[in-house]
């Protein structure tokens, strides 16, 4: 167990707070620890790339287990303490950079096989999983902690799904692999979290010429979600309501259901006649 306590301590004795500004909830229990790195299945062929280290809690237990590991902290003073608490270890580098704004190429040096494993800051969870899951080279694995809310969302089937469902399951196979309670971390967050394993998919999982373009019809689709796809797709695409209801028909789709409905399958096929119908 590594109790509030002593992460109230140990931010205390280094003149620290945790920042709202940044998301900051800073993991303190052992068991919870030992979940996420389980599940990252780590070995000392492994290269692991950490988002938001903070104290370097979970840190400590990846540079056991990992080969290399490059722990990527946006807050300076942060990076700073990180440094110094563990020591440096040879398998470990520590960048003082925000994530969003530097490759995976550029931490690699150059392997191209990797792994993430993160207790993610809460307001930059979907455009860091976005980040990681259109990079080149991309992850073998994710291991990540998110907003519970957030992570039901990922796993989401037809029914239930959004644009983050369907842009990370493009990509990935994610599952839930454990509930995490807020009394967890300090401070202690509004919401309960959930430990998300994602296994990336050597190939998308839709079969289309253009991802960009698929996305774009995704997006479109999803941009009055409460709407009728036919609504919302007309309105966003700039077509008339006749000719979404034709293609929708062509992809055998029902026009009044609504982007949530839809399975990756069947975007794709909608994708694929709206193509047909901009090259006639």
């Amino acid at each position: 167990m590594f109790p509030s306590v002593q992460v109230k301590r140990l931010l205390r004795q280094s003149g620290l707070r945790a920042r709202k500004s940044l998301g900051q909830h800073f993991l303190a229990d052992a068991s919870v620890l030992q979940t996420i790195v389980e599940a990252a299945e780590l070995s000392p062929a492994d290269t692991v790339i950490e988002v938001g280290p903070g104290l370097g809690i979970l840190t400590a237990e990846l540079v056991k287990r990992a080969g290399h590991v490059v722990a990527v902290e946006l807050d300076t003073k942060l990076a700073s303490l990180l440094k110094r608490r563990l020591a440096s270890p040879p398998n470990l580098r520590v960048i003082n950079a925000d994530i969003l704004k530097v490759s995976p190429s550029e931490l690699l040096e150059g392997t191209s096989h990797y792994k993430v494993v993160a207790n993610l800051p809460y307001y930059i969870t979907s455009p860091t999983l976005r980040h990681f899951m259109e990079a080149s080279p991309k992850p073998s694995l994710m291991v990540v902690m998110v907003q519970k809310e957030v992570g039901e969302a990922i796993v989401a089937e037809p029914g239930k799904m959004s644009l983050l469902a369907v842009s990370l399951q493009a990509y990935s196979k994610p599952r839930i692999i454990s509930h995490v309670p807020a009394q967890c971390f300090y401070p202690q967050p509004k919401v309960d979290s959930v430990i998300v394993r994602f296994d990336l998919l050597s190939e998308p999982a839709v079969k289309v010429a253009d991802m960009d373009g698929f996305f774009d019809l995704v997006r479109a689709g999803f941009s009055s979600p409460r709407k009728q796809l036919h609504n919302s797709l007309a309105h966003s695409l700039g077509m008339k309501p006749a000719e979404i209801t034709l293609l929708l028909k062509g992809a055998n789709i029902d026009s009044k259901r609504r982007a949530e409905t839809l399975s990756l399958e069947e975007w794709a096929r909608l994708y694929e006649v709206w193509q047909t119908a901009k090259k006639s």
